[in-house]
């Protein structure tokens, strides 16, 4: 059994100053399958001083020379592709196919800010334009420093991805702390760091948990800005942190995202982007679209064709083919989704699949696929963020009962539309108070789009430009002409 005892600093691995480890477990064998350290805020000490010597040389180096290590961590992803899936669906539990995905996405994410660091030189010194006779402004973008990224256990090497690709191309040195939960694909961040000759200090990965590196980060006075990925009661903990010294924060929490099916919509393409929205990952995605609205037109038909294909899921082992939905990822997520369950019962939800309609797997922490119809709004499940696969529906009659219900949510991440009418489609989507919207498709989720949401669901975004200047201080220099 690996114990994960040492922490990446300053490109070595040395021996953490923890004395607590933590069990990770396959989800599918519910078996330990490593141990990691908790850390130790003298860890975050070393690690952050590495990061402060380190950051001037990096900055200087220039966005060009930046971007040829991002391409390298690309390249690198490439080369250990079949390894790292086989790692993540071991340690994350979901299929393998999933577990493609998320690694062609980070490899995705990694080039095209490997691009965005080339377009950095030239945008420097730009002049800004004045009406002041005589006097000249130019634009200027530095990096915020030394950041601290901490990620979740949902979406391993993805979210890692989107967080240090845009902090490397900015100039900026991190300190890199994944999940505890699902530490094991991203120690291969610091392998490749090594292979790739990245210059000493500018990545540090520190494992551990919330109070052994956590906290100590989010609190550090030599951390110039936070990127937070996961819970709301632990992101508020984080801003706190921050907000004692003011420093920079993003955060990207929850959800509890719609997915709008209208009356002139084909219930069977349909019932495909329902499915795509909610059981993807087992539902452990901050933007699972958990609650349907349908028009009343189409409800029935949809439910039909929704159970037709909740049905034919197969739930199994992550590393077999045909396997459709694998185990949640902790006992502790099974237990909270469990919780939720019962909650349904108590407040006497009617059922059109849950998990008396399944033959369970016999080990690993499985929840079967679950939909609830004409849920009422008051419900705790219909309100609050379930992470799993469970989805709640109800009927609307009009397409503005529809958006109003849509937007009566505390959180802003996310929604889908459906509709035979792309335009519909798009204008419904306009009136949508969600970072992303989708119509008529799955989730895509591109290198080149923003994410990040409204009301509850965060600060700021990740991706595309924006994930870039989340990274980027602005300064303007200016003087007679």
């Amino acid at each position: 059994m690996k114990t994960l005892d040492q922490q990446f600093i300053n490109n070595q691995w040395v021996a953490s100053r923890g004395r607590r480890l933590l069990d990770v477990v396959n989800p599918y064998r519910e078996e330990v399958i490593a141990r990691v350290t908790a850390g130790a805020a003298c860890d975050v000490d070393a690690a952050v001083d590495a990061a402060r010597k380190a950051q001037p040389a990096w900055q200087a180096l220039g966005g060009a020379a930046r971007a040829d290590y991002l391409d390298g961590f690309a390249e690198a992803l490439t080369a250990r592709r079949e390894a790292l899936i086989t790692l993540s669906a071991t340690n994350n539990g979901k299929p393998r196919v999933e577990a493609g995905i998320d690694l062609d996405d980070a490899i995705a994410c990694y080039r095209y800010y490997a691009r965005e660091a080339r377009t950095l030189d030239e945008r420097q010194g730009e002049r800004v334009a004045v009406e002041m006779e005589g006097v000249e402004a130019r634009i200027y973008h530095d990096p915020a420093g030394v950041v601290g990224l901490i990620t979740p256990w949902n979406f391993p090497l993805v979210t890692s991805a989107w967080k240090l690709a845009p902090a490397l191309a900015a100039g900026c040195t991190v300190i890199l702390k994944p999940s505890e939960v699902v530490p094991l694909p991203e120690q291969a961040l610091a392998d490749i760091a090594l292979e790739i000759e990245l210059p000493a200090g500018v990545l540090n990965l520190l494992n551990g948990d919330g109070e052994g590196i956590g906290a100590p980060l989010a609190s550090h006075p030599g951390v110039d800005k936070i990127s937070f990925t996961g819970s709301n009661r632990v992101g508020e903990a984080v801003m706190q942190a921050a907000s004692r010294r003011t420093a920079g924060v993003s955060l990207e929490l929850g959800g509890k995202s719609p997915i709008l099916v209208m009356e002139d919509a084909d219930p069977l393409h349909a019932a495909d982007w329902v499915m795509a929205g909610i059981y993807f990952n087992a539902g452990q995605i901050c933007s699972a679209t958990s609650r349907l609205l349908v028009h009343e037109r189409v409800a029935e038909a949809l439910y039909v064709e929704l159970a037709k294909r909740m049905d034919a899921l197969t739930l199994g082992d992550p590393l077999e083919e045909g396997t459709d939905l694998g185990p949640l990822t902790s006992a502790k997520q099974y237990a909270a989704v469990n919780g939720y369950l019962k909650v349904a019962e108590q407040e006497g939800l009617t059922v059109v699949r849950d998990q008396t309609h399944y033959a369970l797997p016999t080990q690993g922490y499985f929840a079967a696929p679950t939909l609830y119809r004409d849920v009422p709004v008051e419900s705790r499940l219909w309100r609050e963020e379930i992470f799993g696969p469970v989805l709640c529906a109800r009927s609307v009659a009009s397409e503005e009962e529809a958006i109003e219900l849509a937007n009566d949510s505390d959180f802003g991440l996310a929604a889908t539309v459906v509709s035979g009418d792309a335009e519909r489609a798009k204008r419904i989507g306009r009136a949508l108070k969600a970072g992303s919207i989708w119509y008529n498709t799955e989730q895509l989720v591109l290198p080149e789009t923003a994410w990040g949401g409204f009301k509850r669901s965060g600060i700021g975004r990740e991706l595309g430009p924006w994930g870039l200047s989340a990274y980027l201080e602005v300064k303007h220099v200016v003087g007679p002409r």
